[in-house]
């Protein structure tokens, strides 16, 4: 079962993107970040027509998530993230698909920092946190994976100098992405790629791709019944080389079946 993330900056600027992706590699759940579309206007026909079946949470012109199943309908079991009920932002999504709960986030930038935004960031953190405490004590195969914008350590950027200031990696940043896998929660692409070295986000300005300065940002974390099924996590890094591309490339695991 092959589980990925692919923050697509634009579900219907991308969407010849997308398809071509989901057609290429076939994942059996894909969740997305920033659609940037309100609910009524999410192209879910055409997922359907190449067998995909679709929920989201949409906001315009901003976030948005949504998770994807192949010949699979999504059991959608939470939307919006608890802990704030003023919070309306559109930036979590939990379904059930083939056994496993899928939580699909698009956590907060944080910049500028220091400032509200970077409050609201660590706010969020927290309250992921606590949800998350609450599926690992279930004891239930689960993966959180999304577009975190957090760089966990110096090895997971091209240039830890240029990205200091930068809300993605302070140290307030870094300690809370650290507690939740201090929690129990395994990170897939770092288990299986310890020297680092992995981007899975180049950004548009400054020839940042074709330079190779690029730093990983999006996180696909494993239950400990799921991290127990780990068989491969990787990086489809090619589809940010393409024409009109999002500025994240996908990112993904491959988990074992249950014996």
């Amino acid at each position: 079962m092959r589980i990925a993330t692919f923050n697509i900056n634009g579900v219907k600027a991308r969407l010849p993107r997308l398809l071509e992706w989901l057609e290429e590699t076939r994942p059996a759940v894909a969740c997305l970040q920033e659609i940037k579309s309100q609910d009524e206007s999410f192209p879910a026909d055409e997922f359907e027509k190449i067998g995909y079946h679709a929920i989201w949470h949409g906001q315009k012109s901003f976030n948005g998530v949504a998770i994807l199943a192949d010949r699979e309908k999504p059991v959608e079991t939470r939307r919006g993230l608890p802990g704030d009920p003023n919070d309306d932002q559109a930036r979590y999504l939990e379904a059930e698909i083939g056994g496993v709960t899928v939580c699909n986030l698009y956590l907060p930038n944080g910049n500028p920092q220091p400032g509200p935004k970077f409050d609201y960031k660590l706010a969020w953190m927290e309250r992921l946190r606590a949800r998350m405490a609450e599926l690992w004590a279930r004891e239930v195969p689960a993966i959180v994976l999304g577009d975190f914008n957090v760089i966990p350590q110096d090895k997971d950027v091209w240039s830890p100098q240029a990205m200091a200031s930068d809300a993605l990696m302070q140290p307030a940043s870094r300690d809370a992405y650290a507690r939740l896998l201090a929690d129990g929660w395994t990170d897939a692409i770092a288990t299986l790629n310890p020297r680092g070295g992995i981007w899975t986000f180049w950004d548009y300005q400054a020839g940042a791709w074709q330079r190779d300065h690029g730093f990983r940002i999006d996180h696909c974390l494993l239950s400990p019944e799921l991290a127990d099924r780990l068989v491969a996590a990787g990086v489809d890094k090619e589809y940010r080389g393409r024409e009109k591309a999002s500025d994240h490339t996908p990112v993904w695991v491959e988990i074992a079946d249950r014996t």
